[in-house]
């Protein structure tokens, strides 16, 4: 009996131990998207690299303990006359719908996980080191008070000219349909923090870079961004959303822009100084009326 039951308990753990998290892709946008999975190397790979949802179709991926890697959105995809698939943005040029183990060719917004990785932690980000090509969230459930993250702004219409990828359509020639990062560009090293730009002390955040923070204040922005970009969560499973509509919390829209950083901490500020100065003022008048009568 003892026997069969450490049996039991075994096997159970063995079951419930297989996956460690799953990821729900939800699609909110307005047109289709291809999600595409990569598994990091040496990690184990996933039941499927790519597939298609339609405006509001989602679909729930089993991932394995122990797993890295990075999920995108391909946008503007399609087959030609001999079976060839491909995509404007974030194609992973496999020519199939699976990527296969290919990763995302830049620009695109890519979600990062390593999962039950140092002190049995999930490390998450949300990375526009490679550029950007659509909104996208990352929310964890079930793991503690857990930060969601991602970009759910929509920085193709404002992307700087030099960065921006054209649609190419005759019927659309002219809109933006991804924005490269600075290095994708110009492949300078001080935008790609190579050669002498190695370092956390020589490569320094760009004008370029601050685009794209200031859009969105909790995705990589660059190279070493980590301090204000990387999360941390335990045993969660995750909601990974394209199109997210913005959380009205944290993040508001004035005369249809999105606020900097900086516009965000100035709210907080000139709350806080009228906490301050209302706090002034009624001791001011309580000093007053102990005065009166003592």
């Amino acid at each position: 009996m003892a026997v069969a039951i450490l049996l039991f308990i075994s096997l159970s753990h063995f079951v419930t131990g297989a996956n460690s998290a799953t990821f729900n892709i939800v699609n909110k946008c307005s047109y289709p998207v291809w999600p595409g999975l990569l598994s990091g190397a040496g990690t184990p790979q996933l039941s499927t690299t790519g597939f298609a949802l339609q405006p509001g179709e989602s679909n729930v991926v089993s991932i394995p303990a122990g797993w890295s890697g990075r999920v995108w959105g391909r946008t503007l995809c399609s087959t030609d006359s001999v079976g060839k698939f491909s995509c404007l943005t974030g194609d992973c040029g496999s020519s199939a719908v699976e990527c296969g183990g290919a990763g995302a060719v830049p620009p695109a917004t890519l979600a990062e996980f390593t999962l039950n990785g140092a002190g049995g932690l999930d490390f998450y980000d949300v990375s526009l080191v490679d550029g950007y090509n659509l909104p996208m969230m990352v929310v964890p459930h079930g793991g503690g008070n857990c930060t969601a993250t991602g970009c759910v702004a929509d920085l193709n219409g404002g992307c700087p000219s030099e960065l921006k990828v054209k649609a190419g359509r005759e019927e659309a020639r002219d809109e933006g349909v991804a924005c490269k990062s600075a290095c994708e560009a110009f492949g300078d090293p001080k935008y790609c923090c190579s050669g002498d730009y190695a370092t956390p002390q020589s490569c320094k955040p760009t004008s370029y870079s601050q685009f794209f923070k200031r859009a969105c204040p909790r995705a990589y922005s660059y190279a070493y961004d980590d301090g204000t970009s990387t999360f941390t969560c335990a045993s969660a499973d995750y909601l990974i959303t394209f199109c997210p509509k913005p959380p009205k919390s944290s993040m508001k829209v004035v005369n249809g822009k999105f606020p900097t950083a900086a516009d965000i901490s100035r709210g907080h500020k000139l709350k806080h100084e009228s906490a301050t100065y209302m706090t002034i003022a009624i001791t001011a008048i309580l000093v007053s009326i102990w005065w009166r009568f003592n």
